[in-house]
């Protein structure tokens, strides 16, 4: 055979490779360190149930630095080992589903606590549209010993809740580490966190996008390994509380903000002109001082609220919501400038009326303290606007490929 035959042969054999990957419908992922005793079992049970189902797919154990021998056991079970060098949770997941070749991509621990013979409940609903599969261990069964009591009552119940509050998800397990999801749904979520947080991130950005997202209930059994688990309790859920909140500006920043506004102005302008007996209590001056700082403080917390908001946008990490819409359409530079100026110099006259009185009374005793209060809570607000007005600008500019 010539080299030119040999070429020809050698072209013709590639595309069946190419044309079999092609054909996956099922990747399985499994984030794995330092999980030799596990893993084995997790990849066998995996490949047995794809080849029971008459599914064409594949087991990706995505190692993440292990120092056991874990990514030579799992090739040894038929699994494909990608190594990830970035440590987390989060880091090894993303790699997986980047390197995943199937529509479909169902995820869970290597520690043999999720059942991986339960392949088929979580393709069926992806098959019929769906565009995630939630696990719910808490609808399902958790057996003894497979869930400390306070993740199992505090911790999981109160974040998932948190979570469902803040971003209008309607899952009961948010946190559960076996689900599933196609590659486009992944694709459109952009996930970003590398640690123990990408589980929170992965429901709020299907949430915020308007993904389909279903659960089913599962049974958590108790991990096969002897030594303690990588989760941290108070750590992470600390990172998933973080992650919520800085996810969530309006609960974060524009209420609290909000609030603080509105119980500053009350004193500010009703005590302008004098003091207020109510039910026996006095408030005088001194309240007024109080507003003004509230007013103040209120504002500049709104403010960071807006640049969270514009900033989260310009970085495309969730689509705008109806605050940002109505920013976007109402607000622009000259109009900011405007506000502030209009604020800033309202201020200002009241200080010059001020001055001028003071100047007419012969420069004696000043005694216009109210009105010098509200002042300068107006010029301090107004130059907030105008320097508030040019950052938001900023972060508005539009960007290459918008």
């Amino acid at each position: 055979m010539n080299s030119a035959e040999a070429i020809s042969r050698d072209a013709g054999s590639a595309p069946p490779a190419r044309e079999a990957a092609d054909r996956y419908e099922v990747s399985v992922i499994l984030p794995c360190l330092n999980e030799a005793e596990t893993v084995g079992a997790c990849v066998t049970k995996a490949v047995t149930t794809l080849r029971r189902l008459g599914l064409h797919g594949e087991v990706v154990v995505v190692d993440n630095g292990s120092t056991d021998g874990s990514p030579e056991i799992a090739e040894g079970c038929g699994a494909r080992v990608v190594h990830e060098a970035r440590r987390g949770y989060g880091s090894a997941l993303m790699r997986g589903a980047d390197e995943a070749r199937a529509p479909f991509i169902i995820m869970a621990d290597a520690d043999d606590s999720y059942d991986l013979t339960d392949l088929e409940r979580f393709i069926a609903p992806l098959r019929a549209g769906a565009d995630m599969v939630m696990g719910s261990r808490r609808r399902g069964r958790i057996e003894p010993g497979a869930m400390p009591w306070l993740h199992r009552w505090i911790g999981n119940p109160l974040l998932s809740g948190i979570l469902n509050f803040l971003f209008h998800a309607s899952v009961s397990d948010a946190h559960c580490g076996m689900r599933a999801f196609t590659k486009d749904a992944y694709r459109r979520m952009q996930l970003q966190t590398t640690g123990m947080e990408f589980a929170s991130e992965m429901v709020i950005k299907a949430a915020l996008g308007g993904l389909r997202v279903t659960e089913i209930p599962i049974t958590l059994h108790p991990d096969g390994r002897s030594r303690p688990p990588h989760l941290r309790s108070f750590r992470d859920g600390w990172r998933h509380l973080r992650f919520m909140l800085l996810f969530s500006p309006s609960y974060l920043f524009l209420i609290p903000g909000g609030l603080s506004m509105v119980i500053g102005l009350i004193p500010l302008v009703l005590l302008g002109f004098g003091p207020v007996v109510i039910g026996g209590l006095h408030f005088d001056i001194h309240y007024m001082v109080v507003g003004s700082l509230l007013t103040i403080l209120g504002f500049q917390i709104v403010t960071t609220g807006m640049f969270a908001k514009a900033y989260s946008h310009a970085a495309r990490l969730y689509a705008p919501d109806r605050t940002l819409k109505l920013l976007i359409r109402v607000f622009n530079l000259e109009r900011g400038l405007a506000v502030g100026a209009v604020l800033f110099l309202a201020g200002f006259a009241i200080d010059t009326w001020i001055l001028m009185q003071w100047l007419a009374s012969g420069m004696g005793a000043l005694d216009a303290v109210r009105p010098a209060i509200q002042a300068s809570t107006l010029m301090i607000i107004g130059a907030q606007t105008i320097f508030s007005s040019f950052f938001l600008s900023m972060l508005a500019l539009p960007r290459r490929g918008e």
